[in-house]
């Protein structure tokens, strides 16, 4: 979180319709098979604490702020964001040497309320399963509209890929705020940012995620 709030502080002398509303520490666990096939992806999502409390009254959930959740409870909030639409990506740009992989939709979803924030695990399939040795694979969580900020803050963990190598490469924020402020300076000064539709810049503040396997 201590980078979304970061971001907040930056992002405070531009219009409301320019900042995240809601801000998720992701992690991912990458799964290979016994051949060095990359099959699963399972992302988690840790949603902030605000959100948390618009879920859980919206859910009617954890009503007492304990954590605890009855059995009723826990299946409202198990799967409430893998509801997704089509064409919806779940914010998550998976490439392999640059090539888009095609990831199913979300399976096995889990949520449990920890620390005060709401977290949810889902497993996507990948398609072709292909192997990764001597390939690159990058994993960039973002939304395009950067209604959502998410920071890569949970851990990143491989299954099945001792010998891989992961690496986060951060984003330039200064160089993202500065195309951001170029965008809206290209608007009309009367627009409504809200109603036309603010610029696509979420990938310009997205950690780039790569593993990398040694060739066989």
């Amino acid at each position: 979180m201590r980078h979304a709030l970061a971001l907040l502080a930056v992002l405070a002398p531009l219009p409301a319709a320019a900042h995240p509303h809601v801000f998720i520490d992701t992690g991912f666990e990458v799964i290979l098979d016994e051949t060095g096939a990359l099959t699963h992806v399972r992302t988690t999502w840790a949603y902030d604490e605000f959100y948390t409390l618009l879920i859980s009254e919206d859910l009617k959930i954890d009503q007492d702020f304990d954590g605890k959740l009855t059995e009723d409870e826990q299946q409202r909030l198990t799967g409430f964001d893998m509801q997704w639409i089509e064409g919806y990506t779940g914010d998550l740009d998976a490439r392999l040497d640059g090539q888009p992989l095609v990831l199913s939709g979300p399976l096995e979803p889990t949520a449990v309320i920890e620390n005060g924030r709401v977290v949810t695990t889902h497993l996507r399939a990948v398609e072709n399963a292909p192997v990764l040795a001597g390939k690159l694979l990058s994993l960039k969580p973002y939304d395009p509209t950067f209604y959502t900020a998410y920071t890569v803050a949970l851990p990143v963990t491989l299954k099945g890929g001792d010998a891989c190598m992961i690496e986060a490469i951060e984003p330039d924020i200064d160089a993202a705020m500065e195309d951001m402020r170029q965008q809206l300076l290209r608007l009309d000064k009367d627009a409504d940012l809200e109603e036309n539709g603010f610029p696509e810049v979420g990938e310009e503040f997205a950690t780039d995620v790569r593993i990398s396997c040694p060739g066989s």
